[in-house]
């Protein structure tokens, strides 16, 4: 009796799968060793890959030692390594043992984890790690899933943020009524990541309702409750209708932190959805010494940070805390009936999916759980203070040439910094000299650092953080400052003459 062909094809190849993974991760071990070798920025020009690959995919299997080779002849020339010991620039991406085991972990058991029922380790697991980052923290108990709010791991910051966003929006609407939506003001400093205004317009904020307040270098370019108490009164005034105001703790630019307590305070006087953006800096507050930046947090209403930034545990894993689980749900809350269970019914149970944009969700609390586990909190202290350490070996090393300035005193691990070789020059000219400079820096592979424009102010910026940088890492890249400073000043003469 004739049938159909038997069709057979392995993906998940048990009797193989060990052999391969251990493939791969040698590749991973020599890219790690050899790392410092590679150019930080890539060097490539844009293209550089569209004529390496054929227009369509592959109609038979390829070896998975060709595509290994493939990868260290054609895609790492394209790399720009985050993880090279000489990555100044943006925030760092740290990556640490615990949280590469954890990701395997995760990667392994695949789970999807967007209610309570269809993994309940995954769930579970997520609020003890988010209580137990709550209280390191020393947020107030509100946070916790044991009073009214709770912790959730997002994608990044931007998600939280529209999470938050939502909810406020909708409770300032349900007062307001829905037609207000055109009146709604959101409120942040000119430190602000550019995100937050990304947020509220995907929202339905209009963008002339969004205040950007000015700082200074007066306040180390942290925005003041006077200055934001101004705006909110002049909206007011014009019949419009402030709802939310975000706070930075280590801005971006300038590593600057806005006033907790003074902003919170005015945020309730207002009537203010208060969110606090540490996306940055928040991992550092697991140190008591560094805690007092979040003095005034029982006034806020949310709170997030990105742990895959300075936490040792890699991309993506974002904390966002709220005071009030009940403002995400009544927005975000969604089902059908495919997804109803009696746990869920029962309200017995936290469904993580009503607390993010996506229904579906991967298994992140294991990795920051294995940090927390096999690190312990006495060493991940000592991961941050070593990297403030660091900064501030630099910031000494800069102080002690008198070519150059600080010009933001450092809180963290970011160096504000520019070189100003004469006490009397315009700040277009000393951009121009500190752009080249940077980009002398940039273009040699050796290292890789970013700018900030603080007021008018052009800045290089040197964030210190990753998870192999050491001061000799520090000290060369002065060196090459140095290096590259005196071609630069070298050519300027030249050219002035």
């Amino acid at each position: 009796m004739g049938g159909l062909p038997v069709l057979k094809f392995d993906p998940l190849n048990i009797q193989k799968f060990s052999d391969e993974a251990l493939k791969v991760i040698e590749f991973i071990t020599n890219y790690y060793k050899n790392v410092q070798k590679y150019p930080v920025r890539s060097q490539v020009e844009p293209g550089f890959l569209q004529n390496v690959y054929p227009k369509t995919a592959p109609l038979q299997p390829t070896s998975l030692e060709t595509i290994l080779q493939e990868i260290q002849n054609d895609i790492i020339p394209g790399i720009t390594h985050w993880q090279s010991p000489n990555f100044f620039a943006f925030f760092p991406a740290t990556i640490s043992n615990a949280a590469f085991h954890g990701e395997m972990l995760c990667t392994a058991l695949n789970v999807v984890g967007f209610n309570w029922i269809c993994s309940p380790a995954a769930t579970e697991l997520e609020m003890i790690v988010m209580d137990w980052l709550a209280k390191l923290f020393n947020l107030p108990q509100s946070f916790l899933f044991a009073g009214e709010g709770g912790g959730v791991i997002q994608g990044s910051t931007s998600e939280g943020l529209i999470c938050v966003l939502s909810a406020a929006r909708d409770k300032a609407l349900k007062q307001f009524g829905e037609d207000a939506i055109t009146k709604l003001v959101v409120y942040a400093s000119d430190q602000t990541h550019f995100v937050v205004q990304k947020a509220a317009k995907l929202v339905g904020i209009p963008s002339k309702n969004f205040r950007v307040i000015p700082t200074s270098l007066s306040n180390q370019f942290a925005v003041t409750p006077k200055a934001v108490e101004v705006a909110v009164e002049r909206d007011v005034e014009s019949g419009l209708m402030p709802f939310f105001l975000c706070a930075t703790v280590g801005a971006t630019p300038s590593g600057s932190t806005d006033p907790i307590e003074g902003l919170g305070l005015l945020a309730q006087k207002y009537g203010l959805w208060f969110h606090i953006d540490a996306a940055y800096a928040g991992s550092a507050l697991i140190c008591p010494e560094l805690r007092h930046y979040l003095i005034g947090t029982e006034h806020a209403n949310s709170i997030s940070m990105n742990l895959h930034k300075w936490f040792l545990t890699n991309l993506d894993c974002s904390g966002l805390w709220v005071k009030n689980r009940s403002d995400l749900l009544d927005t975000l809350s969604m089902t059908a009936e495919v997804m109803r269970n009696d746990a869920s019914e029962s309200k017995n149970v936290v469904d993580f999916m009503d607390w993010q944009i996506a229904s579906g969700r991967r298994f992140r609390a294991l990795k920051l759980w294995l940090v927390l586990r096999r690190y312990g909190v006495q060493n991940l202290m000592i991961h941050i203070r070593s990297d403030i350490e660091l900064a501030k070996h630099l910031e000494a090393l800069v102080k002690s040439d008198q070519r150059f300035e600080v010009v933001v005193p450092v809180k963290f691990s970011l160096v504000c910094f520019r070189l100003k070789p004469e006490k009397q020059q315009g700040e277009e000219s000393l951009k121009e000299l500190n752009w080249k400079l940077m980009e002398a820096v940039n273009s040699s592979g050796r290292a890789y650092m970013t700018h900030a424009v603080l007021g008018d102010i052009f800045v290089i910026r040197c964030a210190i953080g990753t998870s192999l940088t050491e001061e000799k890492h520090v000290n060369g890249l002065w060196e090459l400052i140095q290096e590259k400073t005196q071609l630069v000043l070298k050519e300027r003469l030249v050219m002035g003459n």
